[in-house]
């Protein structure tokens, strides 16, 4: 497995802990609005990086 499918998971899953996170706090009314808005658009952020480079990175075999 390629270091930059690695890496683009590890961020997919951070941007998914991002969004639940905030979208708990928000649906339960905890936290500052300000947060929550900054850990959504991190999460969104991660998210679709990681996305991207899972989606971008060729897997190769190596001889």
């Amino acid at each position: 497995m390629n270091v930059k499918r690695i890496f683009g998971t590890i961020l997919t899953i951070l941007g998914i802990v991002g969004l639940i996170y905030a979208a708990v706090g928000f649906v339960q009314g905890t936290g500052e609005a300000k947060a929550l808005i900054v850990y959504a658009i991190l999460g969104i952020i991660f998210f679709f990086a990681g996305i991207g480079l899972v989606r971008n990175t060729q897997d190769v075999a190596k001889a």
